[in-house]
């Protein structure tokens, strides 16, 4: 049976449990978990990350610990008892581990490996803490590390900065917010700024002396040098160097490294240099022969300098070689150093070009202990001290030294009778009181050892030797006196035996005889014969000689007079010793009490230094005196006292206070003195007021805390000695010392007076004293003698009187001090301090200071654990609330608003205020109870104080709320923040509703209100979703979602405004709106109801809710842009208003609005995803162009619709394609007029009018068309900028325009274009965002991109798509499928400039721009069998199903892929199949032809190829298989319809014969000599072929075929008949040219015709018609993207393209690569032309419709044929380019010949929902060089500035609408067409009815078209003086190519009405 748990509550899992069994839960090792049932070794709880999920599992798996249980029940926490530091190691690794997997998923490898270091030592040291092994010491440093690697590792993750006090976390509850505040900031500082060390230690790590090659031991001696007071800074640290050049003792490591300590900040400064000496030992030459003398000397060898400052700018620790000079004459050597510094060159060279000493020299910073604790290893291994000469800057009581520095300066010797100098060595030796040389006390310099004795180096021939050697003597103390230091002088012989011989010595005594020590500085000492050892034996017989010259008496002439000398300087450097005399005579004035008086007065002018080491005896000598003889040395005694007092402030004393006071606790003695020192104090005091000189007194006040100690501590020793005898006289002295100081400080004075200066002394010491009065008086009589002292200043003080400031620090330290924390005290001094500070705050000054206080004054005030009050603290609260509230907040906003543009110092003092003062506030506002605000509220008299306070507050809120107001880790007062708010805005909304409601109503105060609880909502602190689970479940346990909470308080407000909630319509919309896009369920379920409310509101105010509309859409971009905003949240928004409009009247329009937001947010939300980075490019363009073509049709929002232009313009840009981006800025463009209106500043335009602005546009266009080598385009709107600088006479623009132009049509020619292939994509599936989800669109391929590569660009682009392997139409399970599905196939461009692709003599260049550009539609072929597939002969039944795919916009155009709009399905019967491979393969071999005739071909292979592919397959069965399948009888009579083809397939047949007999002819000239035998192997091959076909004679209108020229040959006159071909020259006889190929208009079919499917195969026309095919104007559209794949065969032939194609099998097995063979397309195999069955009827020759050149000749005059011969030599001769389906040029008349109608046996099917079939449209077009009369005839250009229709319904190209079209409708000349056009004004190039090209329907408008620009000349403003009568006709242009202006029609109301119109819009974009 399961029973609840007692005590076992809480464990950690000790082994994994896979939870197999029933309700098991798994369980790792390491989880913690929550007890809650216990049964028979089995327990029931939950894992605590993952409380929801509860199960059993074994009991023998976890491990057990103590815990506290909160809220016992069904709801219990659990807490384990543990250390807090454990329990946050533990929390913090947990959310560690999570992070470091992720670290090293994004490669962060370095911060990997370290945290994975520090992870590891905090396990460590988590170990240790929980064994519980450790001293309290070392359990202290342990925590403190422990704490330092977490707080490292949060910072480095970005996680929260924890607030801890002595190393555990701090729970924010338990302690005021002001100490929460103080607690963060100070972690932030320490975090932030270090404070700057100011002691430095410099560690040296002597390593070798490098290529030195000396062969001697030598000595090196390192010490730090100041080059500006050219003296030695420390001592020597001194290394013996061996033969090597290697340290000496490698294993004692204190013996090559050291610390030199205590450097001060002034001491690391260029000038401080590191100086090396080198000395050798060994011969007295360094090139002297090795003799047998084994003496040796120290000489000197080189130096080295670097300078200290180099070291602060160095890496750590970074190992230097120093350079080794050595002076060139040794009487230099004691200069070396200097000479190196001053760099003076000549007095020294380097000692060898490669000698260096290698040293590491590095600084630490810190004090020694710190040291010893960061740098442990260097203090365990080892390491020497060398101290500073002198003391540090700042001397530690307890400091033990005592040390001698002599430096051997020089010597002055005589010759001692030789020819030559001496080589003079000295040795010394230290010698006691006995004359016993004192062992071990001789240091050459730390690092050795002392030694007995030292020997100097020597300087060679040299009677004037300067060493410049310093010695240390670290002599004890009890030593000192009567020892002395013997220098003995020897030379040193350079002969065999090298002795060293007695000459002299001197010596110096230690101490003098009245107890001073030798005093520092230069000693000239006297040199005493000697040359006898012996005689040095007895030291009494020398030292009653005089040591000094400066000590002889004056009569002894002999020893002044001699030459020889020696100098010396000394140091001592002691704690213990001294060399004042004066202090001595102080000290023993017991000895001498007549000097007493002297002594006093001379100890202000001892060195500090002295005074502290003697501190303890100088005090009892001062009481002694000050005991035996008050009357007489009172004054003095207490001045001297002073003196002492005032010492220990100076910095480098102030350690020694801690000894004072040691002093005054346990050794003074003096019980009497009080009444002395009182007295005298007050005799002070007293004279403040009257005294001229205020100086003494302000020491005296100075030093008020120490005698207010010796006072107190007198009377206290009194009291215990008497048994508190005179009490009541002790405090009547009390007092009237207290009346003095009152007196003194009311005194009123001007700031800057003596008086006042002295105030301000006392005041700044005055605190310091409350301590010493309590140990006497009860607490309130000390808080009675502060309130009355402090309340006896002056009140009126001038605001710029420097007492107010010390005014505000005394009421500072008297907050902070002892008394104030005592509740009785605090009563008393509230009132004063409360005064105080209102006073400042309201006058702003001293800001830091009252923050300061405040918060101590708050850290006070605690509220019990059951949250109730203590009456005191409740009073207090309420005494604050009513002085400082109000001041409070007014302050927090001055701060706020103050512009910082003080420096960053000022700024950081700012911040740092107002931070105080908002902790203030809440800790203020936490402490407030109901009563409180009670009190609060009801004390405002009026109604407008209220709402200013309430104003005020929310305010300051709104301030604190900012995520600039507290660093970014600080979450933790974040939450406090928070918590202390929407405490208080509860409380505040009451006030809010009973005041400021129905006829009180005040907007200001309500819309404050609403604006904080929005920002209070969106706090990035606040959003839980984004942290951890630990961290979220900790702030959901401690404050819950305050979200909720504030969405709930907004809700319940909202519901009690009534009526006035319009007052908030549309204002409060974007807010909510932002509100509700937060991911918490509860608080959208809260909010989103409110949006019903607000369009109910609305509806009853205006009859609709376009203001909410529009305001949600505005808000949604720029939110959801932002980050906001889910799927979620889409469907949550939709279906929880659909719900509430159910019932409401306006349901319809509502259901409406509530779509569009849907809509929109879909697209957003996918606009989103796809901006994301590392997507791919094509996915964001094409996501922006579907929002960007949403919001021009259905939300009509026009700067919206700019912006995303923009966007995608940039998109293009970066992907470079400029082509696109061209497009997509020309949608801009076509928004503005040439108009001088101004626009203002937007996105990156400056302010500028709407001319400069277009111009600017069309110049970026025209370079970016360039750059994508589209210069047609640019060529249109070079032009149009042309004539706007032609009407304003601008000729210097208009020159650099014509010239651009001129450009463009050289590249044209001159530079090769990539043509592109297209791909048809398929996107299936739900996975795909909503712009692409089941949709097909064709793709513009990039360069040279083929099929496979853009398979698998778009498979990287959705990796998790599956390429679908065949070409069918998906089912309904893909479409539905959870998954992602690409199809993707490539398609042939079909082109819609069939007129210039079918013009004579146009060059390939001009023509591949018209073959794929301006693409509407595309074909995709697929060959399959119907019926039973002849083995013998598969042509008989091989069809092909050929889909043509129309776009919503034409291709290039603002993206490279355009959505497919309508599919159409056709079958292509076997024999149809056949005539069209056959063209297509006539004109390659015409094309191939014609290029190698104009030599336009390098070699001659491809038209090889070509010849040898056609004649082979011919002999091998080619041409014979078709004429066994359709030839044949059986096929005749069973298909009689198909007699007309057959007849046209035996043509082709005959006229393939024909160009290839004469391709052979060209061939024959032109192939190489190699190459003969296959040419003649063609021939023969060719002679088989015609026999085969039959062929003795070609027919005669195959022999006037003309084989056209596509080079760019001379063009004949249109009208002119070409030449024909004839190799014999004899003349051809014309003949009727059948359509093979369609043409297609770009007139925009009606969409009535979509019915009329039949009409697709052709009218039947008259024989004349078919016989003159007159093309079609070219009017398609610029307006969308260009693409065709080279490979995929197109309807223009291969050959057209101006290259030779590859074989067309090999081409298609690489584009159908993810196709399976059977479904690969037939028009890879047999190039296709266009559909036959879309093939557009001819037009009479004889038609009268057709405009002519001349119009007084007759039909039959015009058509006359030419005579020509087509010569092999006419290389230059050439003819327009010919294809039968093409053929333009007009022939005689042969008899008639029924018209080619297409095939009865197509299936014809359509695929759009609304089907718009493309019928062939009779149109007639006027020649492109026609005369005047021509053009006015058929109006082609009118110049009448007539805006275009779609002007009229909004912007031009937002609101386009098209005509339509009447399919396979004839509109003969002068007739109406079927639907009804409007009227000529409309129109902006007015062109007769008959001769529209009728623009096609667009679902979606296209965008901007280059080919439709509206009246290119719109009217111009021109200025007065330029301004021109207007015309009524203005002359008629001639036409420039490419342009026809019928082509830019677009008339308006014609539109189909079943098609849904886009909105109209404004017709300006307003200022953009």
């Amino acid at each position: 049976m399961w029973t609840p748990t007692e005590h076992e509550k809480y464990g950690v899992v000790l082994a994994s449990f896979r939870g197999t069994v029933q309700h098991g839960i798994p369980l790792e090792i390491g989880d913690t978990v929550q007890i809650l049932e216990k049964c028979e070794g089995w327990y029931r709880g939950f894992i605590l990350k993952n409380p929801n999920a509860k199960g059993i599992f074994p009991s023998s798996y976890i491990h057990l610990k103590n815990a506290h249980v909160k809220n016992k029940g069904q709801f219990e926490s659990v807490i384990p008892v543990e250390d807090s530091v454990i329990t946050e190691m533990t929390s913090t690794l947990r959310d560690w581990g999570a992070m470091w997997k992720q670290l090293y998923v994004k490669n962060e490898g370095d911060l990997f490996h370290r945290l994975w270091h520090v992870m590891n030592e905090i396990l460590d040291l988590r170990r240790q803490v929980l064994v519980g092994h450790l001293t309290h010491d070392r359990m202290r440093d342990v925590k403190q590390h422990i704490t330092a690697r977490l707080d490292w590792g949060n910072e480095q993750l970005g996680l929260d900065l924890v607030p801890r006090r002595e190393f555990s976390m701090v729970d924010p509850d338990e302690i005021s917010v002001t100490e929460l505040y103080r607690l963060m900031e100070h972690r932030h500082r320490k975090k932030e700024t270090t404070a700057a060390a100011s002691t430095h230690h410099l560690f040296v790590h002597v390593k070798s002396l490098m290529n030195a090659n000396v062969g001697e031991e030598l000595e090196v001696f390192f010490h730090i040098y100041d080059g500006r007071e050219n003296r030695p800074l420390s001592e020597r640290f001194f290394v013996r160097l061996n033969k090597s050049g290697l340290p000496k003792s490698p294993e004692k490591t204190e013996r090559q490294c050291t610390l030199f300590v205590d450097l001060g900040s002034s001491d690391l400064r260029k000038d401080v240099y590191i100086v090396v000496h080198i000395i050798r030992i060994g011969r007295m030459g360094a090139g002297e022969k090795k003799n047998l003398c084994s003496v040796q000397y120290r000489r000197p060898f080189g130096c080295a300098v670097v300078s200290i400052a180099d070291l602060l700018t160095a890496d750590s620790k970074d190992d230097h070689l120093l350079k080794v000079y050595a002076c060139n004459t040794e009487t230099e050597w004691y200069q070396i150093h200097e000479n190196i510094i001053k760099k003076a060159n000549s007095r020294y060279n380097l000692s060898g070009s490669n000698t260096g000493l290698a040293a590491t020299l590095q600084l630490l910073h810190g004090d020694i202990e710190q040291l010893r604790r960061e740098y442990m290893v260097l203090f365990t291994r080892g390491v020497s001290i060398t101290r500073k000469l002198g003391f540090s800057d700042v001397i530690m009581p307890g400091e033990m030294r005592n040390d001698l520095y002599i430096t051997l300066e020089r010597g002055e010797f005589d010759k001692g009778g030789k020819s030559v100098a001496r080589n003079v060595e000295i040795t010394v030796y230290v010698l006691d009181i006995d004359g016993q040389i004192l062992k071990g006390h001789m240091a050459a310099g730390s690092g050795e050892p002392g030694g007995d004795d030292y020997h100097s180096l020597v300087l060679y021939h040299n009677n004037s030797p300067r060493w410049g050697e310093q010695l240390k003597l670290p002599i004890p103390v009890d030593m000192f006196r009567g020892s002395h230091v013997r220098f003995e002088f020897r030379h040193c012989s350079t002969k065999d035996k090298g002795e060293k011989k007695l000459f002299g010595y001197s010596f110096v005594p230690l101490m003098q005889e009245d107890g001073r020590t030798l005093p520092d500085g230069t000693h000239e000492l006297i040199i005493h014969k000697c040359e006898e050892n012996t005689n040095l034996a007895d030291c009494s017989r020398y030292l009653i000689m005089p040591f000094s010259k400066a000590n002889l008496p004056s009569n002894n002439q002999t020893l002044k007079g001699t030459k020889e000398s020696f100098w010396i300087t000394s140091f001592l450097c002691s704690t213990k010793l001294t060399q004042n005399g004066d202090m001595l005579d102080l000290l023993k004035w017991r000895a001498h009490p007549e000097r007493i008086n002297d002594s006093l007065s001379k100890l202000k002018e001892i060195d500090g230094s002295e005074i502290v080491k003697f501190l303890q005896d100088t005090l009892d000598t001062l009481f002694g005196i000050l005991d035996e003889s008050s009357q007489r040395y009172g004054l003095k005694v207490f001045d001297s006292l002073v003196h002492i007092i005032n010492l220990l402030q100076d910095s480098k004393f102030q350690h020694f206070k801690p000894v004072m006071d040691t002093y005054i606790e346990s050794h003074f003695a003096g019980a009497l003195s009080y009444r002395d020192l009182i007295k005298v104090l007050k005799w002070y005091v007293d004279r403040i007021v009257d005294a001229e000189h205020q100086d003494h007194i302000q020491q005296v006040l100075k030093a008020s805390e120490y005698i207010f100690k010796y006072i107190i501590q007198s009377r206290r020793l009194f009291s215990l000695a008497t048994g508190g005898q005179n009490e009541e006289e002790f405090r009547v002295c009390i007092h009237e010392l207290f009346m003095s100081i009152r007196f003194f400080l009311s005194q009123e004075n001007k700031g800057t007076s003596p008086v006042a200066q002295t105030q301000a002394v006392f005041l700044r010491t005055f605190p310091a004293v409350y301590g010493e009065l309590l140990k006497i008086f009860t607490v309130r009589e000390v808080a009675s003698f502060v309130r009355e002292t402090l309340g006896s200043l002056p009140t009126t003080v001038h605001a710029d009187c420097p007492l107010e400031a010390v005014k505000l620090q005394c009421i500072a330290k008297t907050v902070e001090s002892q008394l104030y924390v005592n509740p009785e005290s605090r009563c008393i001094l509230l009132p004063v301090v409360l005064r105080v500070l209102q006073a400042h705050m309201q006058e702003q000054r001293d800001l830091v200071m009252c923050a300061s206080i405040l918060t101590s004054m708050l850290s006070l005030i605690k509220k019990e654990e059951n949250g109730t009050t203590e009456p005191v603290v409740s009073e207090e609260v309420e005494l604050i609330v009513e002085s400082l509230l109000g001041v409070l907040l007014r302050t927090i906003l001055e701060i706020s608003n103050r512009p910082q543009s003080a420096g960053p110092a000022m700024r950081l003092q700012f911040q740092d205020v107002t931070g105080e003062f908002v902790a203030c506030l809440l800790a203020l506002l936490r402490q407030m109870t109901d009563k409180h605000y009670q009190q609060l509220l009801q004390a405002f008299s009026s109604k407008d104080d209220l709402r200013d306070f309430l104003l005020q507050i929310f305010t300051v809120f709104r301030i604190l709320i900012r995520p600039e107001m507290f660093p970014k880790d600080w979450t933790v007062m974040r939450l406090v923040t928070n918590n202390v708010i929407i405490t208080t805005v509860l409380y505040l909304s009451d006030a809010l509703r009973k005041n400021f409601l129905n006829d009180k109503f005040d907007y200001k105060v309500w819309d404050s209100y609403f604006y904080l609880s929005v920002i209070f909502i969106n706090q990035p602190c606040l959003q839980l979703e984004s942290f951890s689970p630990s961290k979220r479940k900790k702030i959901l346990e401690k404050y819950g979602d305050m979200r909720v909470m504030m969405g709930c308080e907004i809700f319940s407000m909202w519901q009690n405004l009534g009526e006035h909630k319009l007052n908030f319509i549309p204002a409060m919309i974007g807010p909510f709106l932002e509100v509700t896009l937060v991911p918490q369920p509860d608080l959208r379920n809260v909010m989103i109801p409110i949006f019903h409310d607000m369009m109910d509101w609305e509806q009853r105010r205006s009859g609709n809710f376009k203001q909410v509309e529009a305001k949600l859409i505005d808000k949604l971009d720029s939110l959801m842009s932002e980050g906001k905003g889910d799927e979620t949240y889409r469907e949550l928004f939709n279906s929880i208003l659909l719900k509430k409009i159910e019932r409401e009247t306006w349901r319809e329009s509502g259901i409406s609005l509530i779509a569009t937001v849907t809509r929109l947010m879909e697209r957003l939300l996918d606009y989103r995803d796809c901006m994301k980075l590392g997507e791919v490019d094509g996915k964001k363009i094409g996501c922006t162009v579907s929002l960007l073509n949403f919001y021009k049709t259905e939300l009509n929002k026009e700067e919206m619709y700019i912006r995303y232009i923009h966007k995608l313009y940039d998109l293009h840009l970066k992907a470079q394609n400029y082509t696109e981006a061209s497009y997509t800025l020309l949608l801009y463009d076509e928004l503005l007029e040439w108009s001088d209106r101004p626009l203002r500043e937007f996105l990156n335009y400056p302010m500028q009018s709407e001319w400069q602005r277009k111009e600017y546009l069309h110049l970026t266009i025209i370079q970016n068309f360039d750059r994508g080598k589209c210069w047609e385009n640019g060529i249109i709107l070079c032009r149009e900028l042309a004539d706007q600088y032609e009407s304003y006479y601008d000729y210097r623009n208009l020159s650099k325009m014509r010239m651009m132009e001129a450009s463009l049509y050289d590249k044209i020619m001159d530079q090769q274009r990539l043509e592109p292939e297209f791909f048809r994509v398929g996107f299936y599936g739900k996975k795909f965002p909503f712009f692409l989800r089941n949709k097909e669109f064709v793709c513009r391929g990039h360069d040279y991109e083929r099929l496979e590569a853009f398979q698998q660009r778009m498979l990287n682009e959705f990796p998790h798509a599956i390429a679908m392997q065949h070409v069918n139409q998906p089912d309904q399970t893909i479409y539905q499928a959870d998954a992602q599905y690409l199809q993707i196939y490539a398609v042939t461009p079909i082109p819609e400039s069939q007129d210039v692709l079918q013009r004579d003599g146009v060059p390939d260049n001009i023509k591949s721009f018209y073959k794929f550009n301006h693409i509407w539609r595309f074909r995709y072929d697929r060959p399959f069998h119907k019926g039973t597939k002849d083995k013998e002969n598969e042509f008989k039944s091989l069809w092909v199903e050929r889909t043509t795919l129309t776009l919503v916009q034409s291709l290039p155009g603002i993206s490279r892929w355009f959505e497919v709009e309508k599919r159409e399905l056709v079958e292509v019967s076997p024999l149809e199949n056949a005539i069209e491979v056959i063209e297509n393969k006539n004109l390659q071999l015409r094309t191939l032809i014609t290029q190698c005739q104009s030599r336009q071909m390098q070699n001659i292979n491809p038209l090889t190829m070509c010849l040898n592919g056609v004649i082979d397959a011919a002999v091998n069965g080619g041409l014979a298989r078709y004429q066994e399948a359709f030839f044949v009888k059986d096929y005749i009579m069973n298909h009689p319809e198909d007699g007309e083809k057959i007849g046209r397939l035996r043509e082709l047949m005959f006229e393939q014969a024909h160009i290839l007999e004469y391709g052979l002819a060209v061939h024959e000239k032109f192939v190489p000599q190699d190459m003969r035998p296959l040419h003649k192997k063609l021939v023969d091959q060719f002679h088989l072929m015609k026999s085969s076909l039959g062929i003795q004679e070609f027919p005669a209108y195959v022999r006037a075929s003309p084989v056209h020229f596509t080079n760019g040959s001379p063009r004949p006159c249109r009208n002119s008949v070409p030449n024909i071909i004839s190799p014999d020259g004899g003349r051809g006889v014309a003949r009727r040219s059948y359509p093979a190929v369609n043409r297609y208009s770009s007139s925009s079919l009606s969409s009535q015709a979509s019915n009329e499917v039949s009409n697709i195969t052709g009218q039947s026309e008259s024989s004349d018609e078919v016989f003159n095919m007159q093309p079609s104007p070219s009017t398609s559209s610029l307006s969308s993207n260009h693409s065709a794949s080279p490979n995929v065969t197109s309807s223009a032939p291969s050959s057209a393209r101006g290259s030779p194609q590859m074989a067309e099998k090999h081409k298609h097995t690489r584009e159908n690569a993810c196709l399976s063979p059977r479904e690969r397309p037939v028009s890879a195999i047999f190039p296709n032309p266009l559909d036959p069955a879309q093939r557009a009827p001819p037009h009479q020759i004889g038609d009268t419709t057709l405009p002519r050149s001349d119009p007084n000749l007759s039909a039959p005059e015009k058509v006359r044929p030419t005579p020509s011969s087509w010569s092999l030599d006419s290389a230059r001769e050439g003819t327009p380019s010919f294809s039968d389906s093409f053929g333009k040029m007009l022939c005689p008349p042969v008899p008639p010949r029924p018209p080619y109608s297409g095939s009865s046996a197509k299936n014809i099917r359509s695929q759009s929902p609304v089907p718009t079939s493309r019928s062939p449209q009779k149109t007639t077009v006027p020649p492109f060089t026609p005369s005047p009369t021509e053009c006015q005839s058929v109006s082609l250009v009118s110049n009448s500035p007539v805006l275009s229709g779609s002007y009229s319904s909004g912007i031009s190209s937002l609101s386009r609408c098209s005509v339509s079209e009447a399919s396979g409708t004839e509109l003969p000349t002068g007739d109406h067409p079927p639907h009804p056009l409007p009227p000529p004004t409309t129109l902006p190039n007015s062109v007769s009815s008959s001769d529209e090209p009728i623009r096609r329907e667009n679902k979606t408008p296209p965008p901007y078209s280059v080919y439709e620009r509206n009246n290119p000349r719109r009217p111009v403003p021109l200025p007065h003086s330029l301004s021109i009568p207007p015309q009524t006709d203005a002359p008629a242009l001639p036409p420039k190519p490419h342009q026809l202006r019928t082509g830019s029609m677009k008339l308006d109301g014609t539109s189909d009405p079943r098609l849904p119109r886009p909105r109209p819009l404004p017709r300006k974009v307003s200022q953009l």
